[in-house]
């Protein structure tokens, strides 16, 4: 890794490839822009996730189309979909499957798997913490390892192999906090927020007319792979790496450096993934700018989806109205002017 973030192919080759790079993405985003109304900034930020290989967090209240998002980008690229609503009695088994008794025909039975929704590409967890803990629980080896282990025995998930999760907001009735763990195991947490008078009006113009727009397969899922893996090899320079290191590291309580209100506050910081979830996210950023390098604006981008669900905030926080969000941006904010201070 460290050696293909030290170089990069010739100037041409780079300036075609970013010129391909960046019209594939429109081209996705713009179909899905058929049906989502707005929510430009959501739907950019999920596909730079999917780029990168990682698992998005939607969370907003209903009816704001987080499930109709999800629904649309698997049309568009080509990919099976699976959709699990998760509630209080949904069972691991019920999304990862299990071993079943049959009748082997023969006057004899033995035990055959069932393979359950989580076997797919795309796999919307709706709602996902109206679920208990438990349930949620088993997607943790899926989201990291790409694979399940039931009965003692590993299956490998399809590839490209995505979660994209729906939630509520904490304080409605009827919901569960995710596990630390799992939050940890999504490289975006994303707030949908509610439509502007003006794209509330076009929803519903777009809803309620007898033909309902429809979304085209723009390319197959594994095309994501391959910007992914293109994606990895745009450089980023040591000393922007080290800032992303004492961007992460500045969340934690216990650092020398960590400011006031992160002491006060954070019950613990963001973890090595926020890390690698950033580099990744900032490198597509940079492509998408039409950059073959990686600036600290492209790390600035994309470091508040990225902490926003890492940091754990104690009591003392709540009552005084901090939330995670406020948190970060003064942190972004602090070492913005620190860069800009040292350039």
């Amino acid at each position: 890794m460290a050696e293909t973030e030290t170089k990069s192919p010739a100037a041409p080759d780079v300036e075609k490839a970013l010129a391909e790079f960046k019209t594939k993405f429109e081209a996705l985003r713009n179909e899905v822009a058929n049906i989502i109304v707005g929510q430009r900034e959501i739907l950019d930020f999920t596909l730079i996730a999917m780029i990168a290989g990682g698992h998005v967090l939607l969370e907003g209240v209903p009816g704001l189309g987080k499930t109709m998002l999800v629904r649309s980008l698997a049309s568009a690229l080509h990919l099976k979909f699976q959709r699990i609503q998760f509630t209080p009695d949904l069972m691991p088994a019920d999304v990862v499957g299990t071993n079943i008794l049959t009748d082997d025909g023969q006057g004899s039975s033995k035990f055959q798997f069932s393979q359950g929704p989580i076997f797919c590409n795309l796999m919307l967890a709706d709602e996902i913490n109206r679920a208990t803990p438990k349930t949620q629980s088993a997607l943790l080896e899926a989201m990291q390892e790409k694979c399940v282990t039931i009965a003692g025995e590993t299956r490998p998930l399809d590839r490209p192999f995505f979660v994209l999760a729906t939630q509520n907001p904490l304080e409605m009735e009827g919901t569960y906090p995710l596990p630390e763990a799992q939050l940890d195991r999504f490289f975006f947490k994303l707030k949908v927020p509610y439509p502007s008078k003006a794209e509330f009006g076009e929803i519903l113009l777009r809803t309620t007319e007898r033909k309902f727009p429809e979304v085209k397969p723009i390319f197959e899922g594994s095309e994501l792979t391959r910007l992914g893996e293109f994606a990895r090899d745009v450089p980023m320079a040591p000393s922007i790496r080290e800032r992303v290191v004492d961007l992460i590291m500045s969340t934690h309580p216990e650092v020398g450096h960590a400011s006031a209100d992160v002491k006060r506050y954070v019950r613990y910081g963001a973890s090595p993934r926020a890390g690698q979830a950033c580099v990744l996210a900032a490198k597509i950023h940079a492509v998408l700018a039409g950059r073959a390098h990686v600036s600290m604006e492209d790390v600035y981008a994309v470091a508040l989806p990225v902490l926003r669900h890492r940091v754990m905030l104690n009591f003392e926080a709540q009552a005084d109205g901090m939330d995670a969000d406020k948190l970060i941006s003064k942190l972004i904010d602090a070492e913005s002017k620190s860069w800009a201070k040292a350039a």
